[in-house]
């Protein structure tokens, strides 16, 4: 179905001058049916392999590809994508740039309308898709209005409605709430078991769909792939979600990959956890001070009230996840609160030291005012990247916030290293657009940060990077906002955590209550260590290690 030989692939730099290989000697061959997941740091050169594998590389993208891909047996260099648009479906790391149409039942039509298909197989297969997705209640809805969620599922549907020999996801589930997502990979299972269609994925959360695949690509840092077995790539992969983390630490063999194999070698581990007693609150040693106080906050949309009375405080020095399941409100509250969305009612108070401690409504502010009180990192970076190089924003960034040059690089760093100065952010993989963004955020350092799903594209050492970004920030008074589905990264910063369904919130308390309780939100690590009827207090392999000793293993 797919065949890579000897394939390298190359950019060229603003000098015209080709670039070391970004992926090189790539050697793979894959069967109907099989599901392939590709690993590996932010910036490796995933999204380049999967562009070599789709023929947009060097088409679509520019640069240099070296070897031969075939996709169904036809050579990439003589078949560009638009030639292999009936048998290549693509679903790239930012939905909404791929829409054509207005409506979702629209957008699951197009593509079978540019292949010719007759109208009565076209209606069969929308039916079939809105139900396979669950987005049935959206039918008729405007693209524009729809959540980060669920214009991923739309976005996967519309490939999936055209039944491609090859489908290609980058990042399918960055934007999916933990059921959705489960939901999105059993229909990918689904089609590639019973109807032989060959998948290929991105994904950073690989706890999420390891268990779904039969081959790993791990896409080195010097831009080798290597090809093997779950089993074979987890066992030295550079990125490794908490089952393995745990399980290399622990010496368990075979190593798990399912948390029913994680339990069966945690017997011992589990018993000693509880015997030595809980090692795992973050306890604040300090008088906790409101920065924002909103109340009966409601947002309206035609036909949906999308916030439905909301009271919520925001305290220095905590970090606070906000969760819940896609369309639920989430983002419509963050803006509302952020004092640039829509709020139809209610009052939002921010505490403003630099005008003597008086509260000040951010919606009454200018832009740049508002940004030294509260700061906000939205779904899609780019509409906080203005310049033209990724020097010139860094630059810019340090300007804004008075803060000393190369403050916003540092930033920059510890999440993902070596982003050359040159690039333009648009030329940024998502993962490297959102941490420049971030960086800029957080440069400013105001008293008051929201984030709306700041890991997306981000690998496993960058997540603990901006957890501990989070943290350094919590440490020096500020109040954080996290909306976010990636519940390992609320596992890692979570102060306290909010659950929000209809608008409204439905539960308010610290991560070690809240998250282990949620059979869909718990961790890996909390489900692995949780106690017969008995729910787990440990949810991260820090948290465990710190249980039973770093020395120690179980």
């Amino acid at each position: 179905m797919l065949e890579l030989e000897s394939v390298a692939a190359s950019y060229y730099d603003d000098e015209r001058t080709l670039a070391a290989p970004q992926i090189s000697d790539v050697n793979l061959t894959l069967f109907e049916g099989e599901i392939l997941l590709v690993v590996g740091r932010t910036g490796s050169g995933k999204s380049t392999l999967l562009n070599a594998m789709s023929g947009a590389m060097p088409h679509a993208t520019g640069g240099r590809l070296d070897g031969r891909v075939r996709v169904v047996g036809r050579d990439t260099r003589d078949f560009p994508p638009r030639m292999l648009s009936d048998v290549v479906g693509v679903v790239g790391q930012d939905p909404a740039a791929s829409f054509i149409t207005n409506t979702v039942e629209e957008e699951l039509a197009y593509s079978m309308e540019q292949l010719g298909l007759p109208p009565a197989v076209m209606r069969k297969r929308v039916e079939e898709t809105l139900d396979l997705l669950g987005i049935a209640e959206l039918r008729y809805v405007p693209l524009a209005e729809l959540s980060g969620g669920e214009q991923q599922r739309v976005a996967i549907g519309a490939v999936l409605t055209t039944r491609p020999a090859l489908i290609i996801l980058d990042e399918p589930t960055s934007a999916l709430d933990p059921n959705g997502a489960e939901d999105v990979l059993a229909t990918v299972t689904k089609l590639a078991h019973d109807l032989a269609m060959t998948v290929v994925l991105a994904e950073h959360r690989i706890e999420r769909v390891l268990q779904y695949v039969d081959r790993v690509a791990h896409v080195g840092a010097d831009g080798h792939v290597t090809v093997g077995t779950p089993e074979e790539i987890m066992a030295d992969s550079d990125v490794a979600p908490p089952i393995v983390e745990l399980g290399r630490w622990a010496g368990w063999a075979p190593l798990p990959l399912s948390i029913r194999d994680a339990r069966a070698h945690s017997a011992d581990m589990r018993k000693r956890l509880y015997q030595r007693g809980l090692v795992v609150n973050k306890l604040h040693n300090h008088a906790v001070q409101p920065l924002l106080i909103a109340e009966d906050i409601m947002v309206d949309f035609p036909e949906i009230r999308a916030v439905d009375g909301v009271n919520l405080n925001l305290n220095s020095g905590e970090i606070t996840v906000l969760m819940g399941r896609n369309g639920c409100g989430k983002s419509s509250l963050l803006w509302a609160l952020q004092g640039s969305g829509t709020r139809n009612q209610g009052s939002v108070q921010v505490l403003d030291e630099a005008a003597g401690f008086s509260w000040t409504d951010p919606k009454t502010l200018k832009p740049a005012k508002r940004r030294n009180l509260v700061s906000m990192v939205p779904q899609t970076p780019t509409d906080i990247l203005y310049e033209s190089t990724v020097h010139a924003e860094l630059a810019r960034s340090d300007k804004d916030a008075a803060a000393p040059a190369g403050t916003t690089r540092e930033i920059l760093d510890s999440l993902v290293p070596n982003i050359p100065d040159h690039l333009h952010p648009r030329d940024l993989s998502e993962g490297q657009k959102l941490s420049l963004a971030l960086s800029i955020q957080l440069a400013a350092k105001p008293r008051v940060v929201f984030f709306d799903e700041p890991t997306r594209g981000l690998d496993y050492d960058g997540k603990k990077s901006l957890a501990r970004s989070f943290q350094q920030l919590a440490d020096d008074g500020h109040a954080i906002l996290v909306v976010t589905h990636d519940v390992e990264f609320s596992a890692l910063c979570a102060d306290r955590v909010l659950f929000m369904a209809s608008g409204k919130i439905i539960s308010d308390g610290t991560a070690v209550e809240i998250l282990p309780a949620s059979p869909a939100y718990a961790p890996q690590v909390a489900k692995i260590t949780a106690g017969i009827q008995e729910e787990s207090h440990w949810l991260t392999v820090s948290a465990v290690k710190a249980a039973l000793g770093h020395g120690e293993i179980s």
